[in-house]
This record gives structure tokens, C-alpha cells and sequence, in this order.
């Protein structure tokens, strides 16, 4: 029964993507302009006993870039599709019991997304009140002290909220390095990178703090932790396409009252210097700089915005964030920035 049960899962994909044309249309633009790519989680807990349970991250729906068409999973366990009380981040979460053999599970996605300039259009009601929720302070992103101060210093006598956030993506670009020695994708404790210092880190940290720095200027701002599902138009750097099991990636957006939620990304400027080894005065870079500031190259899937949340169900202990697969095996955390120690893979693939 449970293999029959998958099986119409997985199947109910088809009428899906068969409606894809249409569905893209009506979320404004040429359906020409999307691309459809299908990601897929394989998750292999065989050699891990007891009782154990599993939170994978997933796409979500996004403005009009980004549009989630099916999903689809199969596997020896019980799982379900839930998302968290606050972020609405959707997680498909699975579970196995002590006495279970078979402990594998395929999550199959299809999203399909196109790039996304600065709008022209002003910002919808609702996203205007779901805005205040990114003004307020978490666990490892703070909005006073240091974090208040230094950005007072950076906006200080900047008036709109776009140029005081331009003033705030300036400094971050100016004043941060990616440092290829951070695990995955970083931390993003601010309140720490600020009071050390040391401003060195990977995506998780420079975008975290351009997006704390935005919120402690009262500009509502927020991450969004995804992966990279294709190969890049600007830079061999910022694209990847087959497994991407390691091609996590944070972007971030502030909420601006001319054109709603703007994408920028400090943090992919600080990895093209470091691993193309240009200069950031570098005409090339400096056209980048200018371009990531209102643009995200859509080769890239979003999973969702939560941070320092509570998992669904009965996790061990809050996230920072959830950009890689999670689970708990008794007292074990297994870490989804080591893929072959967690036993998974995730695979990306563009559909014609």
C-alpha cells in the first residue's frame, strides 16, 4: 500500500506540469521567459539505528520568479509535508521507528523560475503588512547594540529607504571578504562578526549582515535560503547544475515602498573576487556590484526565509536556518553541509 500510495504521488505530477504553460502566464510575463528545473533529494539512513526523524527543506512559491509545479516523494517511512508556524517555510519531514530495515526516501521537485529585475510596481498591501515581521531582531541577528550602531554610522544622513539600503549594500560589499575556510555557508551571527571584527564568512554571514543591518535602520529585510540548480550567464562561480548536494546558497531582499521586496546579493560580489581572482575595482566586478543591487540570475531555487526557528515536530533544538537537510538520530544531529557523512544527495536537472 505505501508503494501505491507513492506512486500516485509521484504520478500526480504530470497533469501538473502539463498546466505549467498556463499557470506561468497568468504569473505575469511570457511563459518563454521560465525555465523548469526538477530537484531531487535521495536520502539513504540505512546505516543509522533507532528511532530517527528527517526535515528537508523545499521550494516555495515567490513573487512572480519562482512557482513550484509538484512535488513528489517515495520511501520506506512515514512522511508529510508541513510548514513552520511562523516563516510558513514548507519541509517535508520523515520519521523511522527502531525496527525498520528500509530507510531510504526520494523527494522529487519541480519548480520552475525566471530572473528577476527591479520591479516597477508598487508593493501589494499584504506584502507591505507581512513586511513588519522582517523588522524584528532573532537569536543571531540582534538589532541593537553594535548591530544599531554601526548602521546609524552607514545611513547617517541617508533619507529614503532605498538609498539608506544602496548605503548599507555599499558597506557590506566594502567591508566584508568571503573566507573559503567557513563550513558551508556560514552562521550568520552578526552581533559576533561585528564585535570581533572579523567580517570574513560565506553567504549565510555577508547577506545576514546586510539584512540585519537594514533591519536595525527600520528597513524591513530578510534572507532567503536556497540552492543553485544551473550554470550562470555571469560567472562559472555563481552557478552549478547536476549534484547539487554542496550549491546551497543565501540570497537577501529588502522591502522597499516604491517596488516591494528587491533582490540583492553582497555576498555573490565577494565570491566572484575571491574565486575568479579579480580585483573590486575590476571593470567586471564593478558591473556586477552595480547589477546584484535590484537582480537575481534565476538559476537558483528558493526554500524559505525562516530563521532561528523551531522545527516542526519534536526537533532537538531551534535552527539558525534551514538550507540543508536536517535530522536526529537519539541523541545525533546529522550535519547537511557534509553530504556523504549524512547519506543524501540533491540533484538538479532542467526539463525541456
Amino acid at each position: 500500500m505505501m508503494e501505491r500510495r507513492d506512486f500516485l504521488r509521484l504520478a500526480a505530477m504530470t497533469p501538473l506540469l502539463a498546466a505549467a504553460p498556463r499557470a506561468l502566464a497568468m504569473a505575469g510575463g511570457n511563459a518563454a521567459d521560465w525555465r523548469t528545473f526538477e530537484l531531487t533529494y535521495a536520502v539513504d539512513f540505512s546505516q543509522h539505528k533507532g528511532t530517527g526523524r528527517l526535515w528537508l527543506p523545499l521550494p516555495q512559491n515567490a513573487g512572480d520568479y519562482q512557482r513550484v509545479l509538484a512535488v513528489g516523494w517515495k520511501g520506506e517511512t512515514d512522511a508529510a509535508l508541513q510548514w513552520d508556524d511562523t516563516y510558513q517555510a514548507p519541509i517535508l519531514t520523515a520519521a523511522w521507528e527502531g525496527g525498520d530495515d528500509k530507510r531510504t526516501l526520494t523527494v522529487t521537485a519541480q519548480v520552475a523560475a525566471r530572473n528577476r529585475p527591479l520591479g516597477t510596481a508598487s508593493p501589494r498591501l499584504r506584502d507591505m503588512d507581512a513586511a513588519a515581521l522582517y523588522l524584528k531582531p532573532t537569536e543571531h541577528m540582534p538589532v541593537d547594540g553594535i548591530v544599531a550602531a554601526t548602521a546609524q554610522r552607514i545611513v547617517h544622513g541617508v533619507k529614503t529607504p532605498d538609498a539608506r539600503a544602496r548605503a548599507i549594500y555599499e558597506w557590506v560589499v566594502d567591508n566584508t571578504f568571503r573566507n573559503p575556510q567557513t563550513r558551508g555557508c556560514g552562521l550568520g551571527n552578526i552581533k559576533f562578526m561585528l564585535e570581533s571584527g572579523d567580517l570574513g564568512g560565506k553567504c549565510a554571514d555577508i547577506n545576514s549582515l546586510f539584512v540585519g543591518l537594514c533591519r536595525a535602520a527600520a528597513i524591513p529585510a530578510r534572507e532567503f535560503y536556497g540552492v543553485r540548480v544551473a550554470d550562470s550567464a555571469q560567472f562559472k562561480c555563481l552557478g552549478k547544475s547536476g549534484d547539487v548536494s554542496r550549491a546551497q546558497h543565501c540570497r537577501a531582499e529588502y522591502f522597499s515602498p516604491r517596488f516591494g521586496w528587491v533582490a540583492v546579493d553582497p555576498a555573490d560580489v565577494r565570491k566572484v573576487v575571491l574565486e575568479e581572482k579579480l580585483a573590486l575595482d575590476d571593470p567586471r566586478v564593478v558591473a556586477l556590484r552595480q547589477r546584484l543591487f535590484g537582480y537575481w540570475e534565476m538559476n537558483w531555487v528558493g526554500f524559505n526565509t525562516a530563521r532561528d526557528f523551531t522545527l516542526p515536530g519534536k526537533a532537538g533544538e531551534p535552527l539558525s536556518y534551514l538550507m540543508y537537510p536536517y535530522a536526529e538520530f537519539g541523541e545525533t544531529r546529522l550535519d547537511g553541509r557534509d553530504p556523504v557523512d549524512f547519506t543524501f544527495r540533491l540533484s538538479s536537472r532542467q526539463l525541456a
